[in-house]
């Protein structure tokens, strides 16, 4: 078996653009952006980087290496590009470690950008599975509204109870994204604005949705003791897991709609290579792909935050909220942040590197120690998913 990644590297800069609706800029205006910003923060001049990993979902955002070495001047480096759906981001991070951790470069870049309004798309484009060749024609609305449903009966919530949780979700997410200046959607919301909302599909109302968004963010990685050498606070990371199933929920009778397989493997393996043993009392803080406000109240349950069922209570206390006992989504989250698929991986690692740092301004949280990151790439009868611890 293989050694662990722990401890082996440490990201030393991160940079991220604001997201929104950046008509004014380009893909490259906004890698440039990021990246220089990573650079800065780290003290490394450009020409110090030996090798880059750049994420984007769409072609249209950049195709190969050209992505990134063309706008950030990379000639005759070595830049790949990297795609795994809404992991795209955290598995450049995931390539860009594993490279300095093999020692075979120093410094390098991870850097994750999606250019999406300029397309005129109002929500993400969907695609056929591999080996799948019976494919529902269903939006991503209508796939996650499901798993709300299901949920609502299987622990027996009223409609009315369901849309009260997850209009809670919605409400903390906007709650900290407003305190964010960097955040895409930053407008506070009430419970009872969710709840009354036009449906998009139903329970799903528009403030459960994610927003669509242009945007940037960058890493510079090095390793683990080299990383003094450059900034006394770096951080170090802890665990970096990627998880494909089966692929087969679509078509599979025992698929339960109430928990995705693949984020509690994932979970298990990031947990186990991190050594943690009890995650909802060791973990300080989390960013986990919240694509629609049931999707997070999963997750919670399928990272070991809450006992199978009993989300919502978790929720009611405020548990989750900036100033409970697990705060999660504390930068907005996909909900008010943004998604800009390439970047969101990235962007939720840049929150957490400024958090554990104390540089988080008035959404920082007290002391924190280890944070997660999760996303899920694809409909969650067929995801790829990662997990990525990150600390001190």
């Amino acid at each position: 078996m293989g050694e662990s990644i722990k401890d082996k590297v440490a990201i030393i800069g991160m940079g991220c653009t604001q997201f929104g609706e950046l008509w004014e800029k380009n893909v490259t205006d906004l890698m440039v952006e990021a990246a220089y910003e990573a650079y800065d923060d780290a003290g490394v001049d450009p020409k110090d980087i030996e090798a880059a990993w750049v994420g984007t979902f769409y072609e249209y955002s950049g195709m190969a290496g050209m992505a990134a070495g063309v706008p950030l001047r990379l000639q005759y480096k070595p830049v790949t590009r990297v795609e795994n759906m809404c992991c795209t981001g955290s598995d450049a991070l995931r390539n860009a470690s594993y490279a300095v951790a093999a020692r075979v470069y120093d410094v390098v870049l991870a850097i994750g950008a999606e250019k999406i309004k300029d397309q005129g798309l109002s929500g993400l484009q969907g695609a056929s599975g591999a080996g799948v060749h019976v494919f529902p024609s269903v939006a991503p609305p209508g796939i996650f509204a499901m798993l709300a449903t299901r949920y609502f009966a299987r622990y027996g919530l009223s409609p009315e109870e369901g849309k009260t949780m997850m209009a809670k979700i919605s409400v903390k997410s906007h709650h900290n994204g407003s305190l964010n200046p960097k955040a895409h959607l930053r407008r506070r919301v009430t419970v009872e604005q969710v709840i009354n909302a036009p449906i998009v599909a139903w329970p799903l109302g528009v403030f459960d949705c994610c927003g669509v968004s242009d945007g940037s963010a960058a890493a510079v990685v090095v390793r683990a003791e080299d990383a003094h050498k450059y900034r006394k606070d770096p951080v170090y990371i802890k665990a970096l897991q990627i998880c494909i199933g089966h692929g087969q929920g679509w078509t599979r009778s025992d698929w339960d709609y109430t928990h995705i397989d693949e984020t509690v493997h994932a979970g298990e393996k990031a947990y186990a290579e991190a050594g943690i043993k009890n995650p909802r009392e060791e973990i300080s803080m989390a960013e986990v792909h919240d694509c629609f406000s049931i999707t997070e109240a999963l997750i919670m349950e399928d990272l070991q935050f809450s006992p199978r069922g009993k989300v919502k209570e978790d929720i009611d206390s405020g548990f989750f909220e900036l100033s409970g006992g697990l705060p999660v989504q504390p930068d907005g989250g996909l909900k008010s942040f943004g998604h800009p698929v390439g970047a969101s991986g990235l962007r939720m690692m840049y929150e957490m590197y400024k958090q554990l740092q104390g540089k988080a301004g008035e959404r920082q949280i007290k002391d924190p120690k280890l944070g997660l990151v999760h996303n899920l790439g694809g409909p969650p009868t067929s995801p790829a998913i990662s997990c990525l611890i990150a600390g001190l």
